[in-house]
């Protein structure tokens, strides 16, 4: 398969940083996907592997993030549905497939419904469907609940870049699945000079978007989706925990009847496997390629 081409896509404020993997084929269907809150595009590496070149598979750092760091505010999960619109537009005329990861998935059922011109049939990977916050707690100690590991690590520094490696190997959810894919993934991250890296997300942008997870017309998006969504979810959390962000009690207190969304358990993976690791990549790629009509 091709490798994977880095563009400049004009946004409000600047460019979105865009990595495109071709397919094969000119007229090949044309994915757009998303990654989550700390992510980057590459976390999309394996899919596009596993995808080999039957469909072109389009993914950005959202703004805030890795190559899009530099991309000012204001940020928030809305911005992101605006940003992904101008880049569909740019790269990809017609109705496309959308799909996304964590935060992404939420960023891709706002982007269907303030753009429904733009996208087709979705694809939300653990994640998308939302519930009220706890009233009790401040935005910091929401953020704290929902992301608290992944918020520390944005004010930590490392010495060099296998440091970082070690850091992310040692992360429970990724100790049973690492790759040179996931590698390059978490490397991505990574600006400053040795021995003081850091990650390339704006705590601002993580902050903000954190918080926005919750604001209403992100929350009631998924009841307003003009096209069907599939959601494939995890077992296992973010630490691998047993509980993961959904199950089958979450998902029937969310009473998804009518929203056209359909919900798909994968067995055997956690937040983050359920996209980089080769299981959960190919449910992945196999749902991708069903949405695109495509084999």
């Amino acid at each position: 398969m091709k490798p994977y081409e880095e563009i400049q896509v004009p946004v409000t404020g600047g460019e979105l940083a865009v990595l495109r993997w071709p397919a094969r084929e000119p007229d090949a269907p044309v994915v757009i996907a998303l990654h989550g809150i700390t992510s980057n595009a590459l976390s999309w590496g394996p899919v596009a592997r596993l995808l080999d070149g039957r469909a072109t598979l389009i993914a950005p750092d959202l703004r805030g993030r890795a190559g899009s760091s530099g991309l000012p505010g204001p940020y928030g999960i809305a911005t992101h549905a605006d940003d992904v619109a101008a880049l569909a537009e740019a790269l990809a005329p017609g109705r496309v497939v959308l799909a996304g990861h964590s935060m992404g998935a939420f960023v891709t059922a706002l982007a269907a419904v303030r753009h429904p011109d733009r996208f087709g049939p979705l694809l939300l990977v653990d994640g998308g469907i939302g519930f009220p916050a706890p009233t009790h707690l401040s935005p910091d100690e929401l953020m704290t609940a929902v992301i608290g590991p992944a918020m520390d690590r944005l004010s930590m520094t490392f010495p060099d870049r296998a440091a970082y490696r070690a850091f992310w190997q040692a992360h429970p959810a990724f100790a049973a699945d690492w790759s040179d894919e996931v590698d390059a993934y978490i490397q991505r991250d990574l600006t400053g000079e040795e021995p003081e890296l850091r990650s390339t997300c704006r705590i601002e942008a993580v902050r903000t978007d954190g918080i926005g997870l919750f604001d209403e017309e992100v929350l009631t998006a998924v009841r307003k989706l003009p096209a069907p969504a599939t959601l494939l979810w995890a077992p296992r959390g973010l630490m691998d925990e047993e509980q993961g962000l959904y199950d089958e009690t979450r998902l029937a207190a969310a009473d998804l009847g009518g929203t056209g969304v359909a919900p798909v358990r994968v067995a055997d993976v956690n937040h983050y496997t359920v996209l980089t690791g080769e299981q959960g990549g190919r449910e992945v790629v196999r749902h991708l390629l069903e949405l695109c009509g495509a084999h």
